[in-house]
């Protein structure tokens, strides 16, 4: 890990990573927030997986959930959502596909299996570095994200029920074989077989059996994805009602996508986190 940045912000610091990546053959950047308690012992962590077009910066900077940490005694880590680097294989005239759009999942289909792999990276790899290097209670973690890195949050519990203490999300990207962005990217991504793509969608991880604790979703009313078919949130409920997993799924009237709306719930969302997190 090397450090390129340090903020003190909330009585903790704000730090800044690069770091070479075994899973994504790359170097990686990566953002964690130490709160103040952070000085006296190791804290838990909540882990925040960004939406497509997004990296490590945008949520620090624009979600306000520094201010929630420091009170909580929490640690924050934003990962980026994609590898990057003049070597690794992009799409630029597509938003959602290539970097700054890695889906959190393990690319098995050429070129992108060779460095995109955010599911290994974000569940495995990223945890693991930042527990053996910074004051952070091994194995005492939670996941939340936005759009798509809510998709990324809510795979990486189901597939992990032992690993994320809880799961929380922002408009998620819920049943991505039957949406746009997903039926555009997994294909590319995964290959032909249906059933590879299932086992990077919630909806159909949790009709598959898998299970979490509970699964907090807000999701804003005026949001255009929403509206266009792309979120999908009435499938998830259906799947979790269906199985017996419990999920609630808060409609927020008026709200759209942006981090207008996420900073608006986002306190709500880590003392959830908390919750669990204690000890």
């Amino acid at each position: 890990m090397n450090e390129i940045e340090s903020i003190k912000e909330c009585g903790g610091y704000l730090k800044r990573y690069t770091h070479d990546s075994e899973v994504c053959q790359c170097e990686m950047t990566f953002s964690v927030y130490l709160p103040p308690q952070a000085k006296d012992g190791k804290v838990p962590t909540l882990y925040w997986l960004s939406g497509l077009t997004c990296t490590d910066d945008n949520a620090r900077v624009k979600a306000g959930a520094q201010r929630f940490a420091a009170a909580q005694g929490i640690a924050l880590v934003f990962p980026d959502t994609s590898p990057r680097g003049d070597t690794v294989d992009d799409e630029p005239d597509r938003y959602d596909l290539g970097q700054g759009a890695g889906f959190y999942l393990n690319a098995t289909r050429a070129p992108w299996s060779k460095h995109y792999h955010m599911y290994d990276y974000v569940s495995c790899e990223l945890p693991a570095l930042v527990e053996d290097s910074l004051p952070l209670i091994p194995g005492l973690k939670s996941v939340s994200g936005h759009s798509m890195g809510g998709h990324g949050a809510l795979i990486c519990a189901l597939k992990n029920p032992d690993a994320f203490r809880s799961v929380s999300a922002f408009a998620p990207i819920v049943n991505p074989v039957a949406c746009g962005w997903g039926q555009g990217c997994f294909g590319l991504y995964l290959g032909d077989d249906r059933a590879d793509w299932e086992a990077y969608d919630a909806t159909c991880l949790i009709n598959n059996g898998a299970r979490v604790g509970d699964i907090l979703i807000d999701q804003g009313g005026a949001d255009e994805f929403l509206h266009q078919g792309q979120l999908l949130p009435e499938n998830l409920q259906a799947a979790c009602d269906a199985q017996g997993q419990p999920c609630t799924i808060r409609m927020q009237p008026g709200y759209d996508h942006s981090y207008h709306f996420i900073a608006s719930f986002i306190g709500e969302h880590i003392e959830y986190h908390a919750g669990y997190l204690k000890l």
